[in-house]
């Protein structure tokens, strides 16, 4: 461990996070090693980030490349990769419009001024309320923790933006409810609550949920943040609950590394925003872009299918093993209760080698999309033993 490192972070870095004692140097696939040469199995990818672990070839040559050739432009020109970027994406989702941001809570930030501007000119300015669940998760700016429905975010930075209703996830009443008592712009849903334990929502519910966005001309806003880009086994997540949002939010392993966010807008809403209502410096990088479309161009039906498989492997594997209460959640997106407290688990696996992540009271796994199975077998086994001690 370099002392001088954490003293440094310790000085010198706001004291945002509570970091593990230790110091990450390099990596390659889904092995991470420290300053001091132990290797670990990586199950967190960075919180779902770095969808083809480290040092993917593709990612390098791609980014590189670009880095060769110009590595920023504002808004005020056009560049190759964002171009290739927003069309490969409405071709994969059937969405017409994209808008570049640098991270999740840009993209979600974008997706509210969406449907509220769409609401206001369709409806009236009243129409401004975005409904969202009580246990999502949607950002830490002020207006994107107003949209998450966790109390606890909320106590230290009041007064948060105003305009949001929190519904309980998997309550089709509960959101009719709110939607015929209300003047709303939007309604936000997280097929699967990430930070909020990694609980996927019901079928049901999303086929009402946006069954009443159709009726009520709403736009059914569908975060991807975390759930994206092949991280559930399906290039995005909605795709498994037989819908089409109006507008689709995603950023984590669009990137591979790289910090980009994107607002997918649909038919309904393609055309709200226009020259200055929205815009963003980094936006649309063309480093970024370049790095984005490697990742997404590999996101094949075959590919997805070996998520799956993974998944399926992991799932087996946990379920009713000894110390584990259950296991939830969709492709290499994976929550965990334990017996055990989830922070002890985490420790102990990160001693024998193994770096997990918590949601809640869970251990959380999101690996590496393309982490082979000798790793992810090896990464399981020592879950498990920590889970039956």
């Amino acid at each position: 461990m370099n002392m001088s490192i954490i003293s440094l972070d310790k000085e010198y870095v706001a004291g945002t996070y509570g970091r593990f004692p230790v110091e990450l140097i390099s990596g390659k696939g889904s092995i991470i090693t420290d300053v001091n040469g132990k290797e670990y199995i990586d199950m967190g990818s960075g919180i779902g980030v770095t969808a083809f672990g480290f040092g993917d070839e593709a990612w390098i040559a791609a980014t590189t490349a670009q880095l060769g050739k110009l590595q920023h432009t504002s808004n005020l020109y056009y560049t190759e990769p964002c171009a290739l970027l927003a069309q490969a994406l409405c071709e994969k989702t059937g969405l017409k419009k994209v808008f570049f941001g640098n991270s999740g809570a840009e993209a979600n930030e974008c997706a509210i001024k969406v449907a509220r501007k769409y609401s206001a000119e369709k409806k009236g300015p009243e129409y401004s309320t975005i409904i969202t669940l009580i246990n999502s998760f949607h950002g830490r700016t002020l207006t994107t923790l107003a949209a998450t429905g966790q109390d606890h975010f909320h106590k230290l930075f009041q007064p948060l933006t105003p305009g949001f209703t929190h519904v309980p996830a998997n309550d089709a009443a509960a959101l009719e409810a709110a939607v015929t008592e209300g003047k709303i712009a939007g309604i936000m849903l997280e097929c699967v609550q990430g930070e909020g334990g990694v609980l996927p929502l019901t079928a049901e519910f999303v086929a009402a949920a946006a069954k009443l966005c159709a009726n009520h001309d709403i736009p059914l806003i569908i975060d991807e943040v975390q759930t994206g880009n092949g991280r559930t086994g399906s290039l995005y997540s909605y795709m498994q609950f037989g819908i089409t949002p109006d507008i689709v939010t995603t950023a984590k392993g669009l990137g591979g590394g790289l910090p980009i966010g994107a607002c997918l807008m649909g038919e309904k809403v393609q055309n709200v925003l226009g020259p200055g209502d929205h815009g963003s410096t980094y936006g649309g990088n063309p480093v970024c872009c370049a790095g984005a479309l490697s990742v997404i161009n590999r996101l094949d039906d075959a590919f997805l299918q070996e998520v799956q498989a993974k998944s399926a492997y992991v799932f087996s594997a946990l379920n009713n093993a000894r110390g584990v209460e259950s296991v939830a959640g969709m492709g290499l997106m994976i929550g965990i209760k334990t017996v055990k407290p989830a922070k002890d688990v985490v420790n102990a696996c990160m001693e024998r080698g193994v770096l997990c992540l918590t949601a809640k009271d869970k251990v959380r796994l999101l690996p590496a999309l393309n982490i082979p199975m000798e790793d992810l077998k090896q990464a399981v086994a020592v879950i498990k033993s920590v889970c039956a001690e």
